[in-house]
């Protein structure tokens, strides 16, 4: 092959295209467009991350041990049949699917969202992922926004039909923090705003689905009472006995 200024091409037969950076090739039946590369001796990595997450794990083991000292277990009596505890409630990571069951149908809270949950993690990487992380409202903005106001709104007046105010209150917050970064420009002079309008579609979804979870969990476990009744979490009228 010539020189790449040059315009004069000269057909040639290889599989090293590092080698032949041609525009056209032609593959033999016993070739393949391949790159012949050779194994490294040094190899790409990130001890410094390795580190890090040492030392938080060594961090959260000395917090475990001063809580295992200071604080006892909340242990009841020995499990008996005849005499379940009013709630029964589940261990602490399945309190917000057992609140979920409070407003739901079992079908619906119990099957149905944890199979559409499964399904989605099945189907997402499938879709064209945003590699580079740009904000959500950078490209295709009207558009995007339309389908924001849409869905928001569609979704809100589902938690409103079931009377799901607990669950209502994260997607509201979410919504307004996703509409101000939306109109928010990315050269904007308040430094917050910037770094909301420079979220990912993923960061959004991941910050609803955790602080769903965190509110579903903190309620479940602390303003649930007998019969599954709203209580505060301190003695007195209304709260725990």
């Amino acid at each position: 092959m010539s020189t790449p200024d040059s315009k004069d091409f000269v057909a040639g037969v290889g599989s090293d295209q590092r080698k032949s950076p041609v525009r056209v090739a032609f593959v033999t039946r016993r070739t393949s467009a391949q790159v012949k590369a050779h194994d490294e001796s040094i190899v790409q990595s990130f001890p410094e991350v390795l580190f890090r997450a040492a030392i938080v794990v060594q961090i959260l083991a000395c917090v475990l041990v001063l809580i295992s000292l200071f604080f006892n277990a909340p242990l009841e009596g020995l499990a008996d049949a005849s005499h379940t505890p009013n709630p029964a409630k589940a261990p602490w990571y399945f309190l917000g699917l057992q609140e979920l069951l409070h407003y739901f149908p079992p079908v619906v809270a119990g099957v149905l969202v944890p199979t559409l949950v499964v399904l989605a993690l099945i189907v997402i990487p499938y879709f064209n992922i945003n590699i580079e992380a740009e904000g959500l409202f950078t490209k295709d903005r009207d558009k995007r926004l339309r389908i924001f106001w849409v869905v928001s709104i569609a979704f809100c007046i589902f938690l409103l039909a079931f009377d799901v105010i607990v669950a209502l209150v994260p997607t509201v917050i979410t919504v307004v923090l996703m509409a101000l970064a939306a109109y928010s420009p990315t050269n904007s002079p308040s430094q917050f705003r910037r770094s909301l309008a420079a979220k990912p579609l993923s960061f959004w979804v991941m910050s609803w689905f955790l602080f769903e979870l965190v509110v579903l969990t903190a309620v479940g476990t602390l303003f649930r009472g007998p019969g599954w009744a709203w209580v505060w979490p301190w003695p007195g009228p209304g709260g725990v006995r």
